[in-house]
């Protein structure tokens, strides 16, 4: 039997994430390797690492679809001086082929910032900051099922997104009720959070300033990148395992954030 190419498997995410609604600065798609080389078997992960490729090799998967691209700006050498050369010299070595959905998986419903929601059970969800007709954007608009003091909704953003740090504004002197999300860095969506009436705002990556820029108008609830997007991994398991329920699909078993808490 004829194995699946890798695009045909990577065919599934473009169909429910297409490639052109990733932003001009991105690089999703394949960032190593041939399209249609036959694909053995898929591992998913969240960023590509050392360990991710070693794991790929140890369990026979030559397709390894990430949701951060291993090669974001150009590579002018290949000499394993950094991460990422190293990363690309390892791949190409040993046949396996690297592929991404990144902003285009952000954009979409369905994607990262609905994953977010369905953590935190908002209801009447609408997109946050819609692009081109209004049926993709980036963020997520909704309402709790009831609501909560800022403590406790604390509390379940620090239980339902197994953080172990939330860093967070001034809360507002009402209950959290309306909440917007965004996966990754989210900062670009604090006026949109504002404007749209929203009590709370869970993402990532807010710089110091932001937080004084809010005041209590709104709570900053940062639960740190990783932490916000590594859904993403179910997200690519269904979609792939739907279309393809017998083909051979895993999640890394490395955690590859970045950042550690003390």
């Amino acid at each position: 039997m004829t194995p699946l190419t890798a695009a045909q498997v990577t065919a599934a995410i473009e169909e429910m994430a297409p490639l052109h609604y990733q932003e001009t600065y991105d690089n999703a798609g394949f960032c190593v390797g041939h399209p249609q080389t036959g694909v053995t078997g898929v591992l998913l992960c969240v960023d590509v690492t050392e360990a991710v490729l070693d794991e790929a090799l140890q369990t026979g998967a030559n397709l390894i679809i990430s949701h951060h691209p291993v090669i974001f700006k150009g590579l002018k050498q290949l000499t394993g001086h950094t991460r990422t050369e190293r990363i690309v010299e390892k791949a190409i070595k040993n046949n396996l082929i690297l592929y991404a959905a990144h902003t285009n998986i952000d954009s979409i419903r369905g994607g990262v910032s609905e994953a977010m929601a369905e953590k935190l059970q908002l209801q009447n969800r609408q997109i946050l900051a819609p692009k081109e007709d209004g049926s993709i954007g980036y963020g997520l608009l909704g309402d709790l099922p009831a609501a909560l003091p800022a403590k406790d909704f604390l509390q379940l953003v620090k239980t339902n997104f197994h953080t172990p740090c939330i860093r967070y504004s001034q809360p507002p002197a009402t209950a959290i009720s309306r909440v917007a999300v965004c996966g990754g860095s989210g900062a670009f969506l604090l006026n949109d959070s504002l404007a749209a009436g929203a009590a709370a705002f869970v993402s990532a990556d807010f710089k110091y300033h932001d937080f004084f820029d809010v005041g209590n108008r709104l709570l900053i609830a940062d639960i740190g990148h990783y932490e916000s997007e590594k859904d993403v991994l179910d997200i690519f398991y269904h979609c792939l395992t739907k279309k393809m329920p017998n083909f051979a699909v895993r999640l890394t078993k490395n955690d590859t954030n970045a950042i550690n808490y003390f």
